[in-house]
C-alpha cells in the first residue's frame, strides 16, 4: 500500500494552501453538466477552511489553445461560491501574484484555467515557481490528473511542503485493494474508444482478474490482438470475453450483453471503465447494452468500482451513479494505476 503524506499532520492554521483539485468538468455554453468531480473536492476544501487555512484552488478545464473564454474557470468558481453559500453579488477577478483568480471570499480563491499558460502542461520550472509562490503548503486532491507530469501536479512539489487530499487517499486505497486483495470472483469490464490507454490495463488484468470483459470500439478494433495478448500472458488467471458489435456498429450484441450479465451475476467485485456502445440519444434507452450492464451491476449487489468520464456521465444521467460502491474521479489515471504504472503526481508526493 502506498503511504501518502497525511494532510491531518500538517499545520495549516493561518497558512495559504494551494489545493490542486479536479475541476475538469463538462461544460455546455458555460453550464456545468456534471459536477461529480467538484463535489468530491469539498471534503478536503472544507477541512482546510475549518482549520483556519486560506485556499487557492486550482485546476484545468479541457484542452485550450492559449487563453479561451469558453474554457474559463468562471463557471467552476460560481459553483464553489454556491456550494459554500457565499453571497457575493458579483464574482470578482483579481490578481494573485501574476495569475488571474476568482475571489470567492476572503479565504477562498479559484485560479483561472491553468492550461491557459503553456507552462502548465510542459511542467515549466518557472511556472511551477509562480504557482508555488502563491502558497505555503501544497495539497493534491486531483487523482484524475495525477498521471500527468504537469507543473501543478509535479513541479510545484519541489518548492512546497506537500500532502495528499482526502479524495486522493481514498482513490489510492480503494484501487490498491483491488490489485492486492479483491473479493473474488473479480470481473473487469473495459469499454470505450481510447484503445492506446486501455490495452495495457487489459493485459494487466489478465493476471489479476477472474474475468476480463471487453466491449465497444476497443473490442471491435483489437479483437485478434486481445486474444493473442491473452494467450501470451504467463500465469494468467482470467477468462477473456470479447464482445461483437451489432449490425449497426453502435453497440455490442444482445447475446454478448447477456453473457456479460451472467458473469456479473457470478462476481463479487466488478470494475468498470468505458461504455460498451453509443449512449447518446434518448434520456433513458433501456435497450442499449451499457444500460443493461449498469442495471445488472446495481441489482446484483456486487462491490462495484466505476471510472471514466463517459461512463460516469451516463450513469448520472440515468440515476444509477450513487448506487455504485465507489466512483473514481480518474479515467486515464485509474487505468494507468490499475495497469501497474507509477503516476507522476503520486510519486511527487512520496519522494
Amino acid at each position: 500500500m502506498i503511504k501518502l503524506p497525511d494532510l491531518k499532520t500538517a499545520d495549516i492554521k493561518g497558512k495559504r494552501v494551494f489545493l490542486r483539485a479536479d475541476i475538469d468538468v463538462p461544460l455546455d455554453n458555460g453550464k456545468i453538466m456534471d459536477d461529480t468531480r467538484l463535489s468530491e473536492s469539498l471534503e478536503t476544501l472544507n477541512y482546510l477552511l475549518q482549520n483556519g487555512a486560506k485556499v487557492v484552488l486550482a485546476g484545468h478545464l479541457g484542452r485550450p489553445q492559449g487563453v479561451g473564454h469558453d474554457l474559463s474557470a468562471e463557471p467552476v468558481a460560481r459553483w464553489y461560491q454556491n456550494k459554500l453559500k457565499i453571497k457575493n453579488e458579483k464574482l470578482k477577478m483579481i490578481k494573485i501574484g501574476e495569475l488571474d483568480a476568482w475571489e470567492i471570499s476572503e479565504a477562498v480563491f479559484v485560479l483561472e484555467n491553468l492550461r491557459f499558460d503553456p507552462g502548465e502542461e510542459s511542467n515549466d520550472p518557472e511556472f511551477s515557481k509562480k504557482l508555488a509562490g502563491l502558497a505555503n503548503i501544497y495539497v493534491n486532491d486531483a487523482f484524475g490528473s495525477s498521471h500527468r507530469n504537469h507543473a501543478s501536479i509535479v513541479g510545484i512539489t519541489r518548492h512546497l511542503p506537500h500532502y495528499a487530499g482526502f479524495m486522493l487517499i481514498k482513490e489510492i486505497e480503494t484501487l490498491s485493494s483491488l490489485l492486492d486483495n479483491p473479493q473474488r470472483p473479480l470481473a473487469v469490464i473495459i469499454g470505450g474508444v481510447k484503445i492506446e490507454t486501455k490495452l495495457p490495463v487489459v493485459e494487466k488484468m489478465h493476471q489479476i482478474a477472474d474475468y476480463v470483459l471487453v466491449g465497444g470500439l476497443i473490442a471491435d478494433e483489437t479483437k485478434v490482438l486481445l486474444k493473442v495478448q491473452h494467450e501470451k500472458v504467463k500465469d494468467r488467471k482470467s477468462a477473456l470475453l470479447v464482445a461483437d458489435l451489432n449490425s449497426e456498429e453502435t453497440d455490442i450484441t444482445s447475446k454478448d450483453a447477456e453473457n456479460f450479465l451472467q458473469i456479473i451475476s457470478l462476481a463479487r467485485t466488478v470494475v468498470w471503465n468505458g461504455p460498451v456502445g453509443v449512449t447518446e440519444g434518448k434520456e433513458k434507452n433501456h435497450e442499449i447494452a451499457t444500460y443493461k450492464l449498469a442495471r445488472g451491476i446495481v441489482d446484483s449487489g456486487v462491490y462495484s468500482v466505476v471510472g471514466g468520464g463517459d461512463t460516469i456521465g451516463y450513469l448520472k444521467k440515468i440515476g444509477l451513479l450513487e448506487k455504485f460502491s465507489f466512483v473514481s474521479t480518474g479515467g486515464g489515471a485509474m487505468l494507468e494505476f490499475l495497469s501497474g504504472d507509477k503516476l507522476p503526481g503520486i510519486e511527487a508526493l512520496i519522494r
